[in-house]
């Protein structure tokens, strides 16, 4: 496995790359914006393909770098289905799993820290954001923080797993690395409480500054969504209104670009064609299926996906590569079932 822990000094922040193997996909935890540039970098270094950028929570001390890196690479932007951004293209849940090929992570929802905070269990190590720290734990005073929500998040879901799983957290600001969950059991001194009002008194009594960036950083990184506006611009978008008329239409072929496991979950539009978004750049080439589809049938392929930010990418993706009748469902799935769109399960 390729694991590389990358750090950001101004703000603290600890960002990982994870991939199974050179030469396949991969997937970047908490990147800052500043070290965009570098994250790239290594990624063509180690002959990755970039295709998830996760969040473990919404950001108060840095600017998130989800935006640029999908802009740039045209990876899969993913938070936790609590948080509180515009758009991001996948958004998951407490026992969902966050996969790329060869790497598979659990995901756990541990607020406390804020109310959208996920920690993300893969095999020996946990990447706990800012819930569970090096010898701390993430403070829980704004952002509609709960210390109360945090203690059963670290005591009855990190603290149960085995000794010696690695932690992995969002920041350190001493210069540690990594530590393990027996060690934060033993040292951690804001762990060594006998009940849950004990830790309550104690983390509502820090009395610590706000975050030098946090009136800069919270509005900027809610708002890290695709500008589909500008797709629309362009003639390539319809509304979930306007895809009601055309499902089942004989000359409308509407393309999911979702996941397996969201489909599964959150059910598909009757008669579409799955075609996941990762297969997009062989599907919309000469010779590959939805290029040979469109060029044959002379159909409109209309995508959709959860919230249109993998379907505004592929649209650009399929008009450039010479298919100009696709266009894309504004909103995804998400405005589809807002607008009374009915889906198969």
């Amino acid at each position: 496995m390729i694991f590389r822990q990358l750090f950001d000094s101004v703000s603290s922040t600890y960002t990982y790359l994870i991939a199974s193997r050179r030469g396949g996909e991969a997937l970047i935890i908490d990147p800052v914006l500043e070290k965009v540039d570098r994250y790239i970098q290594l990624v063509e270094q180690l002959d990755l393909k970039l295709v998830k950028a996760v969040d473990t929570h919404l950001h108060a001390d840095h600017l998130t770098g989800l935006g640029a890196l999908r802009d740039r690479t045209h990876c899969v932007t993913v938070m936790g289905e609590r948080s509180k951004v515009d758009v991001v293209s996948m958004r998951l849940s407490e026992g969902d799993k966050l996969t790329i090929e060869g790497v598979a992570l659990d995901v756990l929802y541990t607020p406390g820290h804020t109310d959208d905070s996920y920690s993300f269990l893969m095999q020996d190590r946990v990447f706990t954001g800012d819930t569970l720290l090096i010898r701390g734990t993430g403070r829980t005073d704004f952002q509609n923080g709960d210390a109360r929500a945090q203690y059963d998040s670290i005591f009855n879901k990190l603290l149960r797993l085995p000794n010696d799983t690695m932690i992995f957290p969002a920041h350190d600001y001493k210069g540690e690395t990594v530590s393990t969950v027996g060690e934060e059991k033993a040292f951690n001194p804001r762990l060594q409480v006998k009940s849950v009002d004990q830790y309550v008194d104690l983390m509502n009594n820090l009395n610590l500054p706000n975050p030098k960036m946090m009136d800069v950083a919270v509005p900027a990184n809610m708002r890290v969504g695709l500008a589909q506006e500008d797709i629309a611009r362009r003639g390539w978008a319809v509304s979930a209104a306007e895809a009601l008329s055309l499902a089942g239409q004989p000359d409308v072929v509407l393309v999911d670009l979702r996941e397996r496991g969201e489909r599964e979950k959150h059910g598909v539009i009757a008669g579409s064609l799955h075609a996941p978004y990762p297969d997009l750049p062989a599907n919309v080439r000469p010779g590959g299926m939805l290029h040979e589809l469109a060029r044959a049938t002379r159909k409109r392929i209309v995508f959709y996906c959860a919230f249109g930010e993998r379907s505004a990418m592929a649209v650009q993706a399929a008009q450039d590569a010479g298919l100009a009748s696709t266009a894309h469902i504004q909103g995804g799935i998400d405005a589809w079932k807002k607008a009374g769109g009915p889906l198969l399960r």
